[in-house]
């Protein structure tokens, strides 16, 4: 499992929330379609809400390559914990992302909304800006009794401990929240494999750009016909033409049937064009493609 770095989540969660963990339901975790097994936990009206997520954003990475993409860790109030797992170490890497479902107990969803509290996550929290250039911006959100709270930090991981823009009480912020991703980075991985399971979307997003010819000295893919709807669908982006579209159901089906045969360097083609895929699974709190716009 991915170790995480970043940043999280609140004090006090509304106590919907912390009901829905001790409430067993048909939906939840034990939904068809919620890549998690049944749980007493699972709640039929909190289940897919928020808790708490930490994501990255910035650095020496093209804008257009970051669109659309997945958080470090997401926690639901069912007891949910969606993350990326290992993928192989190979070049062009898989089409489709390789995400994870563990299942928090009840006790342990609470002992974590408690502890991220302490961890300074909360409107005012001065983390300051460290003397980093290109590093990544991580952010933390968390849904409290008062209402959604979320810092971004720059440069958490990577700022020096002496860095002379940073004071003792922000570099002391730092580490307390550095630490506390780190903590939940160990919870989701250091869960009963038994027990974890990969994650089934609902829905599926798709990202269409225009395909350039391969850089010297790539190996060129085999194309593959598209088989859902029309590409490359409405731009998020005009200036980099990144289309998106959202494919379910059985539509859905075909299109991961395909991807499985594919890579991410993969030509798709559509209407007489070809294009670079990447295939984003909607996580539960998530729909349409307009959350893309202007964000992750």
């Amino acid at each position: 499992m991915t170790r995480l770095r970043g940043t999280l989540m609140a004090a006090a969660v509304p106590l919907f929330l912390l009901a829905a963990c001790a409430q067993p339901g048909a939906t939840g975790a034990g939904a068809p379609g919620s890549g998690a097994p049944e749980s007493a936990s699972a709640s039929p009206q909190g289940g897919d809400e928020l808790v708490a997520r930490v994501e990255s954003s910035g650095g020496f990475v093209p804008p257009d390559r970051t669109v659309g993409s997945l958080p470090s860790i997401s926690v639901y109030a069912d007891g949910r914990v969606i993350t990326e797992g290992p993928v192989p170490a190979i070049y062009p890497g898989p089409a489709l992302p390789n995400l994870q479902v563990v299942m928090l107990s009840p006790d342990q969803l609470q002992q974590l909304i408690k502890e991220a509290g302490d961890a300074g996550v909360s409107s005012g929290t001065d983390f300051g800006r460290p003397n980093v250039a290109d590093a990544p911006t991580t952010r933390v959100t968390v849904t409290t009794a008062e209402g959604t709270q979320s810092v971004a930090v720059e440069a958490l991981n990577e700022a020096q401990a002496d860095d002379p823009m940073l004071d003792a009480a922000q570099e002391a912020a730092r580490a307390k929240l550095a630490g506390f991703v780190d903590k939940l980075g160990d919870l989701a991985a250091g869960g009963d494999p038994s027990s974890t399971t990969a994650y089934q979307p609902e829905s599926m997003a798709v990202l269409a750009r225009p395909w350039t010819k391969p850089a010297a000295g790539d190996v060129a893919q085999p194309e593959i016909a598209w088989p859902g709807p029309a590409l490359p669908g409405d731009y998020l982006n005009p200036a980099f033409k990144i289309g998106c579209v959202v494919v379910s159901g059985a539509e859905a089906g075909k299109v991961v049937a395909a991807a499985k045969k594919a890579n991410q360097m993969t030509p798709w083609t559509a209407g007489g064009e070809k294009y670079l895929i990447t295939f984003r699974p909607l996580l539960p709190d998530e729909t349409g493609c307009a959350q893309f716009k202007g964000n992750r």
